[in-house]
């Protein structure tokens, strides 16, 4: 016996891997590998609920139920004002009673701060920006800042080229395209000298 008694066999032999399984015969190099791998074979296959109108399936019935209650809706809710048909009955909060109020004019929200009625709850920003100067108002504060240059006549806006200033940066955006049409009239004009 020539090998050492302290030797090793190297990593990954094939032979040491003789714990086969029963069922499927992969084969595990331990008893504890082959106890883990044992359940694959005894777990019971996720029920599948198959929706019948669709290709969508679902593991819990609840939600296979709630999801076929779409395929029983009919939209057969029109509105009686315009014909516009909805999936529900007006007799609940929804896009129905909203619409309708378009053709009402019903405006049952009020805003605790302006006093202005409103056809849903969502419509009113609650925090408005007054004007000082002529009471108008403004749901954000660039807004009103923009619209207090009309009393100001404040000018922040600077064309470089010239020197000129305005109130509003579209009015400088029109304005720097007088120059570069000026430009182009100069250099046919120069093109026409040359000829």
């Amino acid at each position: 016996d020539t090998e050492p008694k302290n030797s090793k066999k190297p990593e990954g032999n094939i032979s040491d891997k003789c714990y086969p399984c029963s069922i499927c015969g992969k084969i595990f190099d331990r008893p504890s590998k082959l106890e883990r791998h044992k359940p694959v074979h005894t777990r019971k296959p996720k029920t599948v609920y198959q929706c019948q109108q669709c290709d969508k399936s679902f593991t819990q019935e609840e939600k296979l139920i709630r999801h076929q209650n779409c395929h029983s809706r009919t939209n057969k809710h029109p509105c009686p004002d315009c014909g516009k048909v909805f999936n529900r009955p007006s007799n609940k909060l929804n896009k129905l009673v909203r619409h309708k109020r378009m053709h009402t004019g019903e405006k049952p929200f009020t805003c605790s701060v302006c006093g202005k009625g409103f056809s849903e709850s969502g419509h009113c920003k609650s925090e408005k920006y007054i004007c000082n100067e002529c009471g108008a108002t403004f749901t954000r504060y660039k807004s009103l800042t923009k619209h207090q240059r009309t009393h100001t006549g404040e000018r922040p806006y600077l064309c470089l080229t010239c020197g000129r200033r305005f109130s509003w940066s579209h009015s400088l955006s029109r304005h720097r395209r007088t120059h570069t049409h000026r430009q182009i009239c100069r250099r046919q004009g120069e093109m026409e000298e040359d000829d």
